[in-house]
């Protein structure tokens, strides 16, 4: 049976979308081929008519997972205090408990560079927010510098909350790194 182009286009899309999320919830070599597909109620042998390999898969779930971030980080930067609100929404107790949805440095970010070949879809998504972050200091002196610390401490932070069990723990790792970058934010604004 032959399938319409669309419904080929439509496919496609489920897999890198049930990618994405698997990606930055399990990470990448945690995520299965087969299971991925199974889920989706495709063979796995389906999965080469749409990719040519994990690591293509890869790349085009990063991809998507970016572009997904990029709308948040729009939002979160329309609001009156740009920066405060972009930092409450990344280092919030729901984007800590999310992170299918969320931003996928934390998750796959050592995965990438373990791979022996980054991504220059990282490199484009690290510049995308280290841009916009300097651009919310209003390219106060050293916002290019500060914009670098701020990313880091995010993710970074992020990371941590993930990784501990004792939820007090995490709270306070989410808690002082938000207080910690809005006081950053206020000195340099």
């Amino acid at each position: 049976m032959r399938y319409s182009a669309d419904h080929k286009a439509q496919t496609h899309d489920r897999i890198v979308k049930e990618a994405a999320a698997r990606f930055r919830r399990d990470g990448i070599a945690a995520t299965g081929l087969q299971p991925l597909m199974k889920a989706l109620g495709l063979t796995h042998g389906g999965f080469y008519a749409h990719f040519k390999s994990k690591d293509d898969l890869v790349e085009t779930a990063l991809l998507s997972a970016t572009e997904e971030l990029t709308q948040v980080c729009e939002k979160a930067f329309a609001n009156p205090q740009p920066l405060h609100s972009f930092i409450d929404t990344y280092l919030s107790p729901t984007h800590r408990d999310s992170p299918e949805r969320g931003c996928p440095l934390p998750t796959m970010a050592a995965e990438l560079g373990q791979r022996g070949q980054p991504s220059p879809i990282t490199d484009q998504g690290v510049e995308d927010r280290l841009a916009r972050l300097a651009a919310a200091l209003h390219n106060a002196p050293n916002a290019d510098e500060q914009s670098v610390v701020m990313l880091s401490t995010l993710v970074g932070a992020l990371l941590l909350s993930r990784s501990v069990q004792d939820p007090q723990l995490s709270l306070r790792i989410l808690d002082t790194a938000r207080k910690a970058l809005k006081q950053q934010a206020d000195d340099v604004l």
